[in-house]
């Protein structure tokens, strides 16, 4: 039995290496980074920010100060049983979370949600994929990226389903667990935040059910590089709402580059997607 084990823990342990490196090479985990300094240098980027901005700055302080005001003592409580000295900190990520998730289920399906659809194809419009946009809304005559793009065809971003809820709340009881636990909620955050962030280019891009998961799957490692840091940033009280949109033009210059890596933003989807995906399934 304990020969069992090793193997086990051996093949994981392998395993998790392999991810890692894998989400090292793709580089994924630098395009909030990169959509930060991409928003900051285009300023026809910042409208629907700017729209949206007293609503839902309003909205977010609201609900951080409401959290920490409500849950912060009790939850501190429960964690210095189990954590210590490193329940203060514990906490704070904790209640952060908290309020960041209520925030985004409030803000994305209320507030932001057209906004953030403007800012990924107008950060599509700014690296010359009009045509890739074309595919779901209609383009207009202006240099302004944003201004050019009319009415679209469907909303792509997905509401937060009962399952995504219960999912997170399973999730919570890990910050019991000193530091690694904290370390491991993060990443199941960020592992479900990076497909999300591409939920639009999927749409544009026409891909079936079966489609998406070929991709995702191809890509889990990178896709949870990019949504570590991207939901670490979002944590940030106050200014969550500023990276939600530089996290949103991320993604679309992460998209921009696949396209110009693919060489065909036409037709790049199924037999590369199937091709990739079973390389992957022999790699495993």
């Amino acid at each position: 039995m304990s020969e069992k084990v090793k193997e086990v823990a051996a093949e994981e342990l392998h395993q998790a290496k392999v991810i890692a490196v894998d989400a090292v090479r793709s580089g994924a985990y630098l395009y909030p980074l990169k959509g930060i300094y991409y928003f900051a240098t285009h300023k026809a980027l910042w409208k629907p920010l700017l729209n949206k901005l007293l609503p839902t700055a309003s909205l977010g302080v609201g609900v951080t100060a409401l959290m920490f005001a409500v849950t912060y003592v009790p939850q501190a409580a429960v964690l210095t049983l189990v954590n210590g000295p490193l329940a203060i900190l514990t906490t704070v990520l904790l209640v952060l979370s908290e309020s960041s998730t209520i925030f985004s289920v409030l803000s994305k399906n209320f507030l932001i949600d057209d906004a953030l659809i403007d800012t990924f194809d107008g950060t599509l419009m700014t690296r010359n994929l009009t045509t890739l946009v074309a595919t779901d809304r209609q383009i207009k005559s202006s240099s302004d990226p944003i201004a050019r793009m009319g009415k679209i065809a469907r909303k792509p971003f997905e509401r937060f389903t009962p399952k995504a809820i219960i999912r997170y709340f399973l999730y919570l009881p890990l910050n019991m667990i000193p530091i690694v636990g904290t370390v491991m909620f993060v990443i199941l955050q960020g592992k479900r935040f990076g497909p999300t962030a591409h939920a639009r280019y999927f749409q544009l891009k026409q891909m079936k059910k079966r489609e998406r998961e070929e991709f995702i799957s191809a890509r889990k490692a990178a896709y949870t590089s990019f949504g570590v840091p991207a939901v670490l940033l979002e944590f940030i009280p106050l200014v969550g709402i500023f990276f939600t949109f530089t996290n949103t033009v991320g993604a679309a210059l992460w998209a921009a580059d696949m396209e110009g890596k693919s060489g065909k933003s036409a037709d790049t989807t199924a037999p590369n997607l199937r091709h990739q995906a079973e390389l992957a399934k022999k790699s495993e």
